[in-house]
């Protein structure tokens, strides 16, 4: 049972016995936060704590006159209010309506009329008092304003000229609140601003200047307040911009608000402060800021209304100090510079704590506050001034207002206010000071598990009561002292703080208090900081294009997987799914279709359950800039001008550079040409001209998007005519004839002829011989040729510019030759030097330069094969000759010449060349190449004929070098090491080309070298690898693939093994070997089919290799067994033979009868017709019979019939095998013979035949054991 103790309890002014529990101490520290997690019942005393202050009000209606005071305590406190420090007690006023519950105050009016209400105007205190103490509210204002009304207005006209500058007036109603203003149409859309058109602070809507497009009659300033809801429209503004008769002139910038060169701000610490620099001129200007004596401050500074207001948030003193606005553009800058002084209202850097204390303690309150100007402290005890108490030795003031109260007792419990105060405001904070005894106790719960992630400030809790106040030491985690690390403080409420926490904290720290056997352990654990590794980057894209950022992170893997949230401009996305505007994959971002309101700042946040990181990225759109405006030419000199130009937009991607372009107007068809390029901060440009020419200019602006369109091209600038000032380049002789000089030159651009008449002065004379003086013509265009001055002879040469204006400059003298001719003489004393059999040595004497007759290029060393010097039936082999050609320099006379064809005749001779030829070749030398060794044979083949033996057969070198002695063989076995011994067949005879090799290992590969041999030594080898081939072996790896009526047989032939048959032997499995089956095959083919096997049938099969079978598989053929029907006589062979017989024979005595009645016989078919048929039953036209004639009947009639005289075509020889008598019809000219059918049938069979084709074999009456039902027969 906690401990208990009889005290008294005394506060200023009340004094009582009570019997306090120990529980009554855990209830008054619970209504600090520290103390929050002790349930205290709600019956015990604690002292009055101000819950909810009163707040300053502006009263526009008689409802908004409410004023309200919360607190706490036990028993309920009783409230009081003080109005401007004088009582005031609203219940005792009959305009007041008092609410009053447990632990809230508030009063409001009764009155009708705002005029009553201003008599409660004011500054009010609440106090809350119990028997513990009274607590001091804060100071609230109530501050009584009539709420703005519509004014009546004049319709307002205004008439400005294009290019000027004006502001139209709004002039909001005059109020305590803060306005907020819209222009806007009638339509109630905003008017468009820009950095042209802007809104003052003032309300005022400011034109930098005007251009036709801003006339309109419904400019309206809508004002708008927040606190009392209304938004008033003000009339209507016509404004009429007339257009001027010429082009705006431009006009540098001029400050419209504020005037004149110099403002002065003041403002209070944390409040938000506006600089405003609005400006006029033409073309529009630039506003820039500045900070004079330091740096702007990027987190409390925002530039807004396109850079014309300068917005300080939560500003503080170290923002005070001097601006400057600054406006440019093309004709000048205009400088506004504003001082900010910024002081402060009172503010705490220190206050008082509420503590428990014992008896006889040394109690120190130290209240502290800062301000401009410095602001002054006070102390009240329950709301007396300190002053006004007796005066006690024991309580007392330091010099920096700090309250010393020394050996305290119960009675000085109470609740002292600190207040500090200066001209802009005041500031109060109570502290309860409790004077009690108690033993010590942790409050906190032991085994406390604390998870924090690595960098983060770590706090294990160790909270204790008791009065004296107790002593808390911390012990534990992996250092030996706590406190030695400068990282961990012990708090007073006797929690540890670890700074910048890390893995190596981790473990169980013990608190305990000293001189008691109390402690608890908490437990520490430290995950890994989320770090984003790869963050989102700015990004500039072009309006419709898809934004893409990325956001990599890492975390600790204990946290589980991360959510990664984005978010823009601080607002949360969430997928979209119509537009597809946002689209999340993994760790991107993805921003369709690229617009305005896209722009802002994107954050990515990663989030875990212990700790989020977070990265933010820029998307600004970006586009290729506007085309510059507005070129103007100043400045013309002789041959250079100064450009200028108004850039355009661009679009938040900065102009890198201008790029200046030019028209020659008597050279269109070159188009637009690059002249200058100028920086992207500079808007004019110095060009160079040349002379007499007539320009035109554009400028494009490039940025890191692209090239803006061109602008509009300038008017049109001449430049004067004057002398060349150059001459032409690369002037040179290209003589080509003899006895003539051709100069040449560059021809020069028409940009560099500076003038009318231009054409080239040509000047020459010989280099020796001709004195001083020079010949001279003139040309309009080079070559220019000069005759008849001889072969090869030096000349000085000159080409001067001139025109109608004067000469160019003095030319340079440049030597030149007349045409050259070809050398007239051949080379002498040309040897030849052996120095192996591929190389010699050509020499010659130097020819005389006289007879070159031109510049001397070298010689040409002619190289001809004539043929091999080997012999063959007693003569020199004819081959065809081949020529090689080397070249070599003016001053060489020795040549070394490689690659020639060993044991080979050539001839040699050398010819001197120079531009125009080659002169006489000398005498062809003839001379022979030393024997060489050989070349490969040309081919190697080798073939096994034992498994132990090699026969090698090759073909002699295509290049034998020489006389052929012989061969080299050289073989080896070839292993993984490759380091056996190399074998060696020498053969003598030439003329062999086989060797057969024996006693070779049959399991071995190995590799032959094969060269030939001459007497200078081996030739080059052919190399062949190869083995010996094995004897004869059944194939392996056999397979079966059965289908319906036939199988495939695979195998697989062995290696290095000769092809050997075999056969393959099949049969069904219920016949046994009495159905055999057997095909043979050879192993080389690796596949076979077995063809008229029966489907659904059991086979086996058996492969044999020199009569034993090295084999067996069994199959199973696809599909359904077909049952064996037993024959019938019907199906005998001998039954039909006969029946074919008769068949063959009835046909041969119906051609006779045919034969013989076309000859002489008599039918009529219109007997036939006469007869028992219906008119249905007959051939009708174009069916099966076709038609006739009555000239057929007649031809037909005059013939005897065959069938008169002979009985071959009676119903008796016509019967066979029991079928009926045929009745016959004749149609000659349709090559239809004859018809046999039933006559016992009718007409009506007849009739059934008439509708079919008798060549369609589909409807032709199925046979009955063999013998048709009707025959056709067809001539």
């Amino acid at each position: 049972m906690p401990h208990t103790q009889r005290q008294q309890v005394c506060s200023r002014g009340h004094c009582s016995s009570h019997l306090l529990p120990l529980v009554l101490v855990l209830m008054f520290l619970a209504v600090w936060p520290s103390q929050a997690a002790i349930h205290i019942p709600s019956n015990l005393k604690r002292p009055p704590i101000i819950t909810t202050q009163p707040e300053s009000v502006t009263v526009f209606s008689i409802e908004d006159l409410v004023m309200s005071c919360e607190a706490s305590g036990n028993p309920p406190p009783i409230f009081r209010w003080t109005k401007d420090r004088e009582e005031f007690d609203p219940g005792s006023d009959p305009e007041m309506k008092v609410t009053e519950g447990s632990g809230s105050f508030a009063f409001y009016t009764l009155s009708n009329s705002m005029d009553t209400v201003k008599q409660y105007q004011g500054k009010y205190v609440c106090y809350a008092s119990n028997e513990l103490g009274t607590a001091m509210s804060n100071e609230a204002t109530l501050i009584i304003d009539v709420p703005p009304s519509q004014q009546k207005e004049k319709k307002v006209h205004v008439k400005a000229e294009e290019g000027n500058s004006i502001d139209l007036k709004c002039n909001p109603p005059q109020s305590s609140m803060e306005p907020i203003i819209h222009w806007m149409d009638w339509k109630l859309l905003h008017i468009q601003l820009s950095e042209r058109v802007v809104v003052g602070k003032d309300g005022n809507l400011y034109f930098a200047h005007l251009t036709t497009e801003d006339s309109r009659s419904d400019y309206t300033c809508n004002v708008q307040y927040l606190a009392t809801r209304t938004i008033l429209a003000k009339e209507p503004i016509t404004l009429t911009v007339n257009p001027s008769n010429s082009v705006p002139r431009n006009r540098r910038p001029h400050m419209m608000r504020p005037i004149g060169g110099h403002s002065t701000y003041h403002t209070l610490r944390g409040q938000t402060l506006e600089l405003e620099c609005i400006v006029q001129g033409l073309p529009t200007p630039k506003v820039s800021w500045l900070r004079k004596d330091g740096e702007l401050s990027e987190s409390r500074t925002t530039k807004e209304m396109f850079d014309r207001r300068l917005r300080f948030t939560n500003i503080s003193e170290t923002d005070g100090g001097e601006y400057q606005c600054m406006a440019e553009n093309s004709q000048g800058k205009a400088v506004h510079t504003y001082t900010v002084t910024v002081e402060a209202a009172p503010y705490w850097t220190k206050e008082p704590v509420s503590q428990l204390y014992a008896p006889g303690e040394n109690v120190r309150l130290d209240c502290q506050a800062d301000g401009i100007p410095s602001p002054a402290i006070s102390w009240t005890i329950n709301g007396i001034p300190l002053s006004e108490i007796d005066k006690d030795p024991r309580h007392r003031l330091t010099p920096s207002r700090s309250l010393i109260l020394e050996d305290v007792n119960f009675g000085d419990t109470a609740i002292y206010q600190c207040q500090a105060t200066n001209k802009h405001g005041a500031i109060l904070t109570n502290t309860n000071v409790y004077v009690i005894e108690l033993s010590p106790q942790i409050l906190t719960e032991d085994g406390n598990t604390y998870t924090f992630t690595e960098g983060q400030k770590a706090l294990l809790e160790c909270e204790t009561f008791g009065s004296p106040k107790p002593k808390v030491l911390w012990e534990g985690g992996r250092i030996s002292s706590l406190l030695a690390d400068y990282r961990m403080n012990q708090l007073i409420n006797g929690g540890l703080q670890i700074a910048n926490v890390t893995r190596d904290d981790e473990g169980t720290y013990v608190c305990s208090i000293l001189n008691t056997n109390l402690s608890i352990a908490a437990e520490l654990e430290v995950f890994n900081r989320t770090v984003i590794l790869s963050p989102p980057q700015a990004q500039k894209v072009q309006p419709g294009n898809t934004a893409i950022f990325t956001c990599q992170a890492l975390s600790d893997p204990r946290l589980g997987v991360p959510l990664i949230q984005w978010r823009k401009n601080d607002h949360k996305l969430f997928e979209s799914h119509s537009d597809e505007k946002y689209t999340f994959e993994g760790e991107d971002l993805m921003v369709a279709n690229v617009g305005p309101d896209d722009e802002g700042v994107y954050t990515c946040q990663v989030i875990t359950k212990m700790d989020m990181a977070e990265a933010s990225g820029t998307l600004t759109l970006c586009d290729r800039p506007d085309p510059p405006s507005l070129l103007q030419i100043t400045d013309p000199k002789y041959r250079s001008i100064t450009l200028s130009w108004t850039p355009g937009d661009d679009h938040n991607s900065a102009v890198q550079e201008y790029v200046v372009e030019f028209e020659d107007q008597g050279s269109k068809e070159r188009g637009w040409e690059e002249l200058k390029r100028v920086q992207g901060n500079v808007a004019r440009a110095t060009l160079p001209l040349w002379a007499y020419i007539s320009y035109r200019f554009r400028v494009i602006a490039i940025n890191d998007v692209g090239k803006s369109d061109p602008s509009k091209p300038s008017q049109i600038h001449n430049t004067l005519a004057q002398a060349p000032d150059s001459n032409p380049e690369d002037v040179r002789s290209e003589s080509v004839d003899p006895g003539t000089l051709l100069v040449t030159w560059q021809k020069m651009d028409k940009r560099h002829l500076n003038g009318p008449g231009f054409k080239y002065r040509v000047l020459w004379r010989r280099v020796v011989g001709s004195g001083p003086n020079w010949h001279m013509n003139y040309t309009t265009a080079p070559p220019f040729v000069v005759s008849d001055i001889g072969n090869f002879s030096a000349f000085d040469i000159k080409v001067q510019a001139v025109n109608e204006e004067g000469d160019g400059p003095e030319p340079d003298i440049v030597i030149g030759y007349s045409g050259e001719d070809v050398p007239l003489e051949a080379p002498m004393d040309v040897g030849v030097e052996l120095i192996d059999s591929t190389t010699i040595e050509v020499t010659w004497a130097e020819v005389n330069k006289d007879t070159v007759r031109g510049h001397l290029l070298g010689y040409k060393i002619y190289l001809t094969r004539v043929g091999s010097r080997s012999h063959q039936r007693g003569r020199r082999s004819r081959e065809s000759g081949s020529t090689m050609v080397v070249e070599t320099g003016s001053n060489e006379a020795k040549k070394v010449i490689s690659d020639l064809r060993p044991y080979s005749r050539y001839v040699v001779a050398v010819a001197v060349y120079n531009k125009k030829g080659e002169g006489p070749p000398s005498e062809a030398l003839p001379f022979d190449t030393h024997e060489g060794v050989p070349g490969p044979p040309m081919s190697l083949m080798l073939d096994s004929p034992s498994e132990t033996e090699m026969t090698l057969h090759w073909t002699p070198p295509d290049q034998p070098n020489g006389v052929l002695v012989g061969y080299l063989l050289q073989y080896q076995q070839i292993t993984e090491s490759d380091d056996n011994p190399m074998q060696v067949e020498v053969i003598d005879d030439p003329e062999v080309t086989q060797l057969t090799l024996r006693k070779l290992d049959h399991q071995s590969h190995y590799r032959f070298y094969l060269r030939g041999r001459t007497d200078t030594g081996d030739g080059e080898p052919i190399i062949m690898r190869g083995a010996t081939t094995l004897d004869g072996a059944p194939p392996v790896n056999i397979s079966v693939s059965p289908g319906e009526n036939s199988a495939n047989v695979t195998w697989t032939a062995k290696k290095r093994h000769r092809n050997v048959d075999f056969q393959i032997q099949y049969f069904r499995k219920k016949e046994g070997s009495k159905g055999k089956k057997t095909e043979k095959v050879n192993s080389s083919q690796s596949s076979h089919q077995l063809q008229g096997l029966t489907p659904g049938t059991h086979y086996w099969l058996h492969f044999i290799y020199n009569n034993n079978t090295f084999h067996e598989i069994e199959i199973d053929t696809n599909g359904t067994e077909v049952t064996e029907v037993q024959p019938s006589f019907a199906t005998q062979g001998w039954f039909i033979g006969v029946v074919s017989a008769i068949v063959l024979l009835l046909l041969t005595l119906l051609i006779i009868c045919f034969i013989r009645r076309n000859k002489g016989g008599k039918y009529s078919v219109k007997d036939k017709e006469e007869g028992p048929m219906d008119s249905e039953a007959r051939p009708m036209k174009d069916e099966t019979f076709g038609e006739y004639s009555d000239l057929e009947e007649k031809r037909t009639a005059s013939q005897p019939s065959l069938c008169e005289e002979s009985k071959l075509c009676s119903q008796d020889h016509l019967d066979f095998n029991g079928s009926s008598a045929a009745t016959t019809e004749l149609n000659m000219d349709e090559s239809l013979v004859s018809q046999i059918s039933r006559p016992s049938e009718g007409p009506e069979v007849y009739h059934s035949l008439q509708g079919s084709s008798l060549l369609d074999p589909a409807n032709v009456p199925s046979a009955t054991n063999g013998m048709p039902n009707s025959v056709t027969i067809l001539d």
